[in-house]
């Protein structure tokens, strides 16, 4: 996302790699959440490279916040991060799979975990990208947002190219590195929901996570 969309420098896409590469020695759960939290602040530090800088207005970006999110950047990604995980419980009810009972993300009450560990290949290709081409788009301005005392909210009149936008990214299609074919991303949901219960049965000896090329 930032080598496409931004600009960043080169230290920046070595410490990713670095960060993807370590992955591999994490030797338990915690070591492994720590270097996805680094790999995530950094992501974050940069997310406004991403962003078209405007004249009369820009955005209030200083970070990641959220419950309640306190500026309209942070505003989208709650609400698309909210539909993916929405999307993807109900996937996991589908193909036969418990949403409540994850891997990464621990179960607690009302939690859909699950749900939760199958939305972070998709979190920054679906959602943030929606952010970033609403904004960069120029299709919501600062009028389409509304604040209060629970938070940075869009109004009526911005939810709906919102959903547009949300509605295109999900029927857009792209290639599986594994399978290769092409299928919108609303079925990738489901053709990944589908390989994990194959893996977690037995039926398949490794789960392929997606990723764009």
């Amino acid at each position: 996302m930032l080598m496409r969309n931004g600009d960043v420098p080169d230290r920046v896409a070595q410490l990713m790699a670095s960060f993807r590469d370590a992955t591999e020695s994490a030797r338990d759960l915690t070591a492994l959440m720590g270097i996805e939290g680094s790999a995530a602040a950094l992501y974050f530090e940069q997310f406004e490279s991403m962003l078209k800088q405007r004249d009369n207005w820009k955005f209030d970006w200083r970070g990641r916040n959220r419950r309640p999110p306190r500026d309209p950047v942070n505003a989208l990604l709650s609400l698309g991060y909210s539909m993916l995980a929405k999307e993807l419980t109900g996937v996991c009810h589908t193909v036969g799979l418990d949403p409540f009972l994850g891997f990464m993300h621990q179960p607690r009450y009302g939690r859909p975990a699950l749900a939760l560990d199958l939305m972070e290949e998709f979190r920054p290709l679906i959602a943030d990208s929606v952010a970033i081409s609403l904004i960069n788009r120029g299709e919501l301005g600062p009028e389409d947002f509304m604040r209060n005392a629970n938070g940075m909210f869009l109004t009526d009149k911005g939810r709906k190219p919102f959903w547009e936008a949300w509605f295109r990214r999900l029927d857009t299609e792209v290639s599986h590195p594994e399978f290769s074919y092409k299928m919108a991303y609303r079925r990738m949901l489901e053709v990944q929901g589908r390989q994990l219960w194959r893996f977690v049965r037995g039926e398949a000896l490794t789960y392929h996570g997606f990723v764009t090329r």
